[in-house]
């Protein structure tokens, strides 16, 4: 029997209010693999870096991407070491939104070190960002 290899496409997001722009990002970063994982920002990692409060709890922003169905998993990132997932689950492609900047900076010697040499890093183009992004969004 052939088993097709999975091809895990990794990516990262607050999520805080689910818009067509996510849904955007989702759908591109489907297209480099057939796996997509979710990691959903803890509230209090979003409380750190981004110095405010999410409109929307983790579980209620979990919830609204496992229920678009653009995901295969949805699971919330580590409130200890922001890599964790990545050495636990050894994505293929590690998509990032256009505007993503937390935790990418070591990165790509991140996945050197863990041994995911092979692991490519794309940045996803925008969707209408003049419309759709969350902090205008919020207002």
């Amino acid at each position: 029997m052939n088993k097709i290899k999975k091809k895990k496409v990794m990516v990262f997001g607050t999520f805080d209010i689910f818009h067509p722009g996510h849904r955007s990002f989702l759908n591109q970063a489907k297209k480099y693999g057939n796996y997509l994982i979710v990691v959903v920002a803890r509230d209090k990692t979003v409380k750190v870096f981004k110095k405010q409060d999410t409109k929307n709890k983790e579980k209620v922003r979990t919830k609204m991407i496992q229920e678009s169905a653009l995901a295969d998993e949805v699971i919330l990132g580590s409130l200890g070491d922001k890599y964790a997932i990545i050495k636990k689950r050894k994505p293929n492609v590690i998509c990032l939104g256009y505007d993503q900047e937390f935790f990418i900076e070591n990165l790509k010697s991140k996945l050197k070190e863990f041994g995911l040499i092979k692991t490519e890093i794309i940045r996803l183009k925008s969707y209408k960002p003049e419309i759709y992004k969350s902090s205008k969004l919020r207002k």
